[in-house]
């Protein structure tokens, strides 16, 4: 089963075969259906499913039954446009590559990333943010109204990425979602800068390192653990570019990215830009929350044999993404005419780092042409680039792209070393173009 995010007035919708089934909408809170109105769309979904649903009264509220949630044809995520569904329970969904041609990705093109389940409440307008921790020197608390009036509002395109994108192409299988290309995007972020928080409240000698917490459960559902809370070190927090998020595009977050209030860092693992914040500490050593430890985004000091086990104490912590670039345009399985060049687009992104190249070849990585790269719109945005090519006859082709970063560090051909948890598969992106 999988628990839906709803907004009033909107609602989910599933199909199988010509059946629609719409959920209801929820009367007050955006993360729960109302219950009456759903035991009283028992009928129709007992349509829908074909059979009568045994303890349909112990049903848990927000839940879609599996047998629809795992028909992954015709699954439609709210808010959402094209999405592939990876896990159902808690929701995790990315996005075709070609569905992120645009410079700035739409909120309704930007993957989903959960290790919980949303707030059953998300309500803005009694939301807080607590400020605390052993290296505070003064704790507060804020509304976000008291956020919005008394800092600075920015707004900065920041790339997103988890961690594990590109985990399926690992052999021996990593486990985790198995992302392909999907679990990433550059939205623009509206917020303030999480230093200026961090300053008002005062931050001692000690600081080293800043840890969240949010309202999204445990999938157990108790309410003594956290799903995830993470942290970056205290440096990354006071850059410029570290901001406490209320808005995506101009828009408010939406209940799948954070509503009403998240923090996002460019360039780093998707996991350390907690979502749902409402507690932000401020640590005289490494934050120790959940999915710190163990090899929750960690990945061996030194390179292993696949398959192999590593030691947790060998396993270091991901800070900043390697580098990385997607063609969006076109769509791979493209048939084109031998006649005419092939208008290539596409983006490119090196963690803390600026790109500094990018390069595309039609012949599986024996020559390579340059492409025309953009500069980002501000530091941690993915940079845009364009090329053109040319096929000598008719074919089967790849067209690959490599990026190289300003340390002069490549992108490599193949998958880049096995790590257990199948983190930072950096190799290059290719797409089939079929030329005659």
């Amino acid at each position: 089963m999988v628990e839906f995010s709803l907004s009033p007035p909107r609602v989910a919708t599933m199909e199988m075969g010509q059946a629609e089934f719409k959920l209801p909408e929820a009367k007050n809170l955006p993360w729960s259906f109302n219950r009456r109105r759903f035991l009283r769309s028992m009928g129709r979904m007992t349509s829908v499913l074909g059979a009568n649903i045994a303890f349909a009264h112990c049903m848990p509220r927000g839940l879609i039954p599996v047998a629809l949630a795992q028909s992954r044809e015709g699954f439609v995520i709210e808010g959402k446009d094209g999405l592939r569904v990876l896990n159902d329970r808690p929701l995790n969904a990315e996005t075709p590559a070609h569905l992120l041609n645009d410079d700035i990705t739409p909120a309704s093109r930007l993957f989903i990333r959960n290790n919980g389940l949303p707030p059953v409440e998300a309500d803005a307008d009694r939301w807080t943010l607590s400020m605390g921790g052993e290296s505070i020197k003064t704790a507060k608390t804020y509304t976000l109204g008291e956020l919005r009036d008394r800092f600075e509002s920015i707004s900065l395109a920041l790339t997103l990425e988890c961690a594990g994108n590109g985990r399926a192409e690992y052999y021996p299988p990593a486990g985790g979602n198995q992302w392909t290309t999907g679990a990433v995007g550059c939205p623009e972020w509206n917020g303030i800068r999480l230093k200026d928080v961090l300053e008002d409240c005062g931050v001692k000698r000690d600081a080293v390192y800043i840890g969240y917490y949010g309202e999204d459960r445990h999938l157990s559902q108790d309410p003594k653990k956290d799903a995830i809370s993470r942290g970056v070190p205290l440096w990354k927090a006071m850059e410029e570019q570290s901001m406490i998020a209320w808005g995506m595009n101009g828009d408010p977050l939406s209940p799948h990215h954070g509503y009403p209030l998240r923090l996002i860092f460019g360039g780093w693992p998707g996991s350390a830009s907690g979502k749902w914040i409402d507690r932000i500490v401020i640590r005289n050593r490494v934050h120790d929350g959940t999915k710190m430890g163990g090899s929750s985004y960690r990945v061996p000091r030194y390179p292993v044999k696949p398959g192999s086990e590593v030691p947790d104490e060998d396993m270091m912590i991901i800070e900043s993404l390697p580098v990385k670039s997607l063609i969006t345009f076109p769509r791979s399985g493209l048939k084109h005419s031998l006649a005419q060049p092939l208008r290539l687009h596409g983006h490119a992104w090196a963690g803390d780092l600026e790109v500094a190249g990018i390069s595309v070849s039609i012949d599986f990585g024996q020559t390579w042409q340059e492409a025309d790269l953009g500069k980002p719109v501000n530091r941690l945005a993915w940079q845009n680039w364009d090329a053109e090519v040319r096929f000598p006859k008719a074919g089967y082709y790849e067209v690959w792209a490599r990026a190289v970063d300003e340390e002069g560090t490549s992108q490599p051909m193949l998958v880049p070393g096995w790590n257990p948890k199948g983190y930072l598969n950096n190799s290059c992106h290719r797409i089939a173009v079929y030329v005659g």
